[in-house]
């Protein structure tokens, strides 16, 4: 006859305590011209103004006409097609005489 075996477990816990360490990564110097423009940028933001990074957008040009006739679309409820139009590729047979050519 076998003996029945109870499996018993034992939970440990580990506390871990916080550590103060020192700061990590490039040190701040007060004073320095970064920090005054980042002092600077913080004032505007805090104000209620807005800070604008990168190239700014031209409102005349094709692409922004583009993308305000695509949001005018679906502001409007219309059906939007994404990818490349049906049929603006090279005509089929154009391809076949290119492959009849490199062959």
């Amino acid at each position: 006859m076998k003996k029945a075996t109870k499996a018993t477990e034992t939970v440990e816990t580990l506390v871990v305590e916080s550590v103060e360490s020192a700061r990590r990564g490039r040190p701040v110097i007060d004073g320095s011209v970064r920090q005054a423009k980042l002092a600077a940028q913080a004032a505007k933001v805090a104000a209620g103004g807005s800070i604008s990074r990168g190239r700014p957008s031209n409102p005349t040009s094709a692409r922004q006409a583009r993308l305000a006739a695509q949001e005018a679309r679906k502001a409007s409820g219309l059906d939007i097609k994404v990818g490349r139009p049906k049929g603006s590729g090279k005509p089929k047979e154009a391809v076949e005489v290119a492959e009849a050519v490199a062959a």
